[in-house]
């Protein structure tokens, strides 16, 4: 287990050990974007409880690129100063932080865009909540550059490191997919062209931030949808980005289409049942040079020391469990081996919604019974 503890250091940024909080919708935003003092604080408690690397929850890099309310922007100078006040409150906290960049192109609605849902195709499928209107290359290049410019931005305002997802159904994640990009032209068709959208979001990013600068990227290893994104195509798009010296790949699997095999699936009660993409960024390991981040399920410290120890994963990425315990990593590293106490229920989520942030309302249940 000490070999958790060990500090590392990607492209220049140091780490104290290898446990990564993936990114999570928290709903703790205002609804132009601009991040809250609630924000502020959870991101707080988790650099406290000893997280290596915090990644943000999804950040829209256009306003038309939105999904869920209560969601983060990286889209305009305005919210300079809750940016700078929010990476400094991590880095007060000894902590690092990186932005994840995403737009969600047809996993939006009108209402919420502002427009008809962009995607790289007009074609209705289930994860799309409408049919999107087909992107042009106007639109391409324009999007490519508001994801340059949310880099830009980050890298101004005290973030680590930018994340671009490319995972979970979300717009980059839809050019890559055969099921959503049905286009004809240079960005359609073979591997090489879905893979087209990616790299040149990649490039951009890597340009406007500088090559001493982290940038990862999350794909899904596969969509675990018929005719989606397959493991092969994913090797294909990874070993891409490590040409192109990307400085980590964290990898997921599945849309909100995928039935039992969503982002976050449900009932992880057992280890048997834990690190469910485990195989895939096995696969994506084998094939690249970069450090790998694998996400999906870590509950136990028998199972998160076989994939980092064992099988070689670089960073365990985790989201839920540290929703309900911000001070997991430090529970751990001071010597208490039980597993996260996070039972996988998704509950966290519902408040996001109904109340303008995500906690966990198991935990909440139980606080409130020793007091009562």
């Amino acid at each position: 287990m000490n070999e958790l503890f060990q500090k590392t250091i990607i492209n220049g940024m140091p780490l104290a050990n290898r446990f990564v909080r993936s990114a999570t919708w928290e709903g703790m935003c205002d609804t132009d974007g601009r991040p809250t003092t609630r924000l502020t604080s959870c991101y707080r408690d988790l650099a406290k409880g000893g997280v290596g690397l915090i990644i943000t929850g999804y950040a829209f890099v256009r306003p038309d690129g939105k999904q869920l309310p209560g969601k983060m922007g990286i889209h305009t100078h305005d919210f300079a100063s809750e940016m700078q006040t929010l990476t400094r409150a991590v880095h007060n906290e000894g902590g690092k932080l990186c932005i994840q960049l995403v737009h969600a192109g047809g996993q939006t609605t009108a209402k919420t865009a502002g427009r008809q849902p962009l995607a790289p195709s007009a074609v209705k499928v289930e994860q799309f909540p409408e049919e999107p209107e087909a992107m042009s290359k106007q639109d391409i290049d324009e999007i490519v550059a508001a994801f340059g410019n949310g880099a830009r931005l980050a890298k101004e305002y005290g973030f680590d490191a930018v994340q671009l997802h490319a995972a979970h159904g979300y717009l980059i994640n839809q050019f890559l997919s055969p099921l959503t990009n049905l286009r004809d032209d240079g960005y359609g068709g073979p591997v090489e062209n879905r893979c087209r959208f990616l790299l040149e979001v990649y490039r951009r990013v890597r340009s406007e931030v500088g090559p001493d600068y982290p940038v990862f990227v999350k794909l899904n290893g596969s969509d675990n949808l018929e005719g989606g994104l397959n493991i092969g195509d994913a090797v294909h798009a990874a070993r891409l980005l490590d040409k192109e010296k990307v400085d980590a790949i964290e990898v997921s699997g599945g849309t909100s289409a995928s039935g039992e095999r969503t982002p976050v699936r449900t009932g992880i009660d057992n280890p048997a049942l834990e690190a469910y993409n485990i195989a895939l960024a096995l696969k994506i390991k084998e094939a690249v040079r970069c450090p790998i981040m694998a996400v999906g399920g870590f509950r136990s410290l028998e199972v998160i020391d076989k994939a980092a120890i064992d099988d070689g994963i670089d960073y365990i990425s985790m989201a839920r469990p540290l929703i309900r315990e911000p001070q997991l990593i430090n529970r751990w590293k001071e010597g208490d081996p039980a597993a996260a106490r996070c039972i996988s229920c998704n509950g966290c989520f519902k408040p996001g919604l109904k109340e303008g942030g995500i906690y966990c309302v198991v935990e909440k249940k139980e606080a409130q019974k020793r007091k009562g």
